[in-house]
């Protein structure tokens, strides 16, 4: 998942660095598994700089050029010839010297060098916004402040600031923080600083008494809670420069005004929003419900699907408009012609989604985090926070009032916090009122306060927090691992008598193998099912597959090591690492297909583990 540095200021007020932010993320549990530098233009506008023109005369073999002399900074001033209409002496203009490299608005790359137009030699380039990429404007070349001086970087000149992205490695349990709020929000409570959210004040936008589109939801099992609000009269097209700068930082293409503005508020906030072209939706009303066995429906890239009985569906008074939280379809999108939309914004139950994500192999932003659980309670906020945005950039007004269908509110979880349980099992004395001030910090709610400990009231956004053991790892994780004292001594269990001869077996093996450098690896003991289509050691029918599985490279657990060993110098190889030494130690699985087999039993009842040793080495 990408965090945008910059974006993430929008809500906390950083001092420290990219790189100590980073830090800070990775100690709190975020952990940062790659930082990388955005320029604010491609290219970074090396080589470009401000210059002043200090002389132009007219070409003398062609009428439609000039001969400017400019002044970059350098002892000498630069002759450039210039084909721009609207060039002339006196301006401050924007030069690419020779060496720079420019990309223009559509990513085209190309090196300036010096030249000869028409029998006079040009050594350099008097830029148009184009060809810098700061825009389309091609009517002429760039003009500038007449108070910068000559030779000043453009970049600085402009004040262009680079980006640093954040790649973090989210582990399932912290959907929350799946957004640039979510992150925000922990960094606060870790420096202790103020957390500023978005808010937006749905009595300010702007209104039509037009009726709303009507929302009817036939299953709130699968549906919880769903919010929508319809916007006519507005004007699709392309986003404003700040919202395409935002999107492309974290690696998400701009398309229009209106889907543009529905990715920010999911990177922003982590509530997947959708909209539809508001003429398209027949009847005036969205259905939430699913459709018979076998329904085609064609999605947002053109294929056409076949829905489950299961698959919940956006449906109009006709048809299909969705697949709910997980893709769009190609007949209900918002594009060129569109003039109204309904906005959706809605929690979905995260096994309907998950099922429905599997069988039709879609893995979507939305169905990514729907899949984990988001914020029953987010809903209303984040589709009031886009409407904001779609007003302020495509125009138009909200019809009529926003429906929302929360018929069954969830209420938080409450947990009991006891003070000698969080000093058992951080091993550190942890004063009562810091443990209420990281808490806060985080926006717990502290209902009871007590000799013993608190009553907390965990935020809906967490559906990962539900017992006390979970509430302690919130407080250690803000107070710091590394502030744990490390005791002087501590003890372990010895081993049970009938295993120790097989640990020591290993621990010998294992001593003997490292002295002789090798390393021990632990991979993963799920793997690809595929590997085991055309063995006869292995034989498929042997696989133990997984019934609900994360993915195809995860779909199976291992009958032998081999392949994660094989993987791992494949990995290392990449990383030009060829000469590699590796060992494991790991149970692989297996089912006898012969063997007695009841309906209430999964497949891989019968899986028996093997505890196997394997080594595998490569070398270039």
């Amino acid at each position: 998942m990408k965090i945008a540095y910059n974006w993430l200021k929008d809500y906390v007020a950083l001092r420290e660095t990219p790189e100590q932010t980073a830090e800070t993320l990775t100690a709190i549990g975020l952990e940062v598994e790659a930082l990388e530098t955005v320029d604010a233009v491609k290219g970074g506008l090396q080589g470009v700089v401000v210059g002043e023109i200090l002389a132009c005369t007219p070409h003398p073999d062609a009428d439609a050029l000039r001969v400017a002399t400019v002044d970059v900074g350098d002892p000498e001033p630069l002759q450039i010839v210039c084909g721009a209409p609207n060039v002339a002496a006196g301006q401050k203009v924007a030069v690419a010297t020779l060496g720079a490299t420019l990309y223009d608005a559509n990513g085209a790359a190309w090196k300036i060098k010096k030249s000869k137009l028409r029998g006079v030699v040009s050594w350099g380039m008097i830029c148009a916004e184009d060809e810098l990429g700061l825009g389309d404007g091609h009517d002429g070349i760039m003009t500038l402040d007449p108070a910068l001086a000559p030779g000043l970087p453009l970049r600085d000149a402009l004040a262009l600031e680079n980006d640093a992205v954040f790649e973090i490695g989210l582990t399932p349990n912290r959907i929350d923080a799946a957004s640039h709020t979510g992150v925000a929000r922990d960094l606060a409570a870790a420096l202790n600083l103020p957390f500023r959210p978005p808010t937006t004040d749905a009595a300010s936008l702007r209104k039509t008494p037009a009726p709303a589109i009507a929302i009817t939801v036939a299953d709130h099992d699968a549906c919880p809670r769903y919010a929508g609000l319809t916007i006519r009269n507005l004007a699709v097209g392309p986003s404003p420069a700040w919202l395409q700068k935002r999107l492309l930082a974290i690696g998400v293409r701009p398309i229009n005004n209106v889907v543009d503005v529905t990715n920010y508020v999911l990177h922003e906030t982590g509530q997947p929003l959708h909209a539809f072209d508001a003429d398209r939706i027949a009847g005036d009303e969205v259905i939430v419900k699913t459709c018979p066995e076998g329904t085609p429906f064609v999605t947002l890239d053109g294929v056409e699907r076949t829905l489950g009985a299961h698959d919940l569906m956006i449906c109009n008074a006709r048809e299909p408009m969705c697949i709910a939280g997980v893709f769009g379809g190609l007949a209900h999108g918002v594009d060129d012609a569109t003039t109204g939309v309904f906005l959706e914004s809605a929690c979905f139950n995260p096994v309907s989604i998950r099922k429905t994500a599997r069988r039709h192999g879609l893995n979507t932003d939305a169905s990514f985090r729907f899949e984990r659980g988001v914020d029953p309670q987010a809903a209303p906020a984040a589709l009031i926070r886009a409407a904001a945005l779609i007003l302020d950039v495509a125009g138009g007004a909200i019809a009529g009032d926003i429906v929302d269908v929360y018929p069954a509110p969830v209420a938080p979880a409450i947990v009991r916090l006891r003070y000698d349980r969080v000093r058992r099992l951080t091993g550190q004395p942890i004063a009562p009122e810091t443990i209420a001030a990281i808490l806060r910090r985080l926006e717990f709610d502290l209902r009871e306060t007590t000799d013993d400990g608190l009553l907390v009231a965990v935020p809906t956004y967490r559906v990962d927090v539900t017992r006390e053991c979970d509430v302690i790892e919130e407080i250690l994780r803000i107070y710091g691992y590394n502030a744990v004292e490390i005791p002087t001594h501590t003890s372990l269990p010895t081993l049970p008598a009938a295993r120790a001869g097989k640990e020591r077996m290993q621990q010998t093996v294992a001593d003997y193998l490292v002295g002789n450098g090798f390393y021990e690896m632990m991979n993963n003991s799920l793997t690809r099912a595929d590997y085991y289509l055309p063995l006869h050691t292995f034989p498929d029918n042997r696989t133990v597959r997984i019934l609900n599985p994360l993915s195809s490279d995860l779909n199976a657990l291992r009958q032998t090591l081999l392949f994660g060993g094989l993987e791992a110098i494949a990995r290392n190889s990449r990383h030009r690492q060829t000469d590699v030494k590796l060992f494991e130690w790991g149970h692989c699985y297996s089912f006898d297909p012969a063997a007695p087999h009841h309906p209430p039993r999964p497949p891989h009842a019968h899986a028996q583990p093997r505890p196997i040793a394997h080594l595998v080495t490569g070398s270039g």
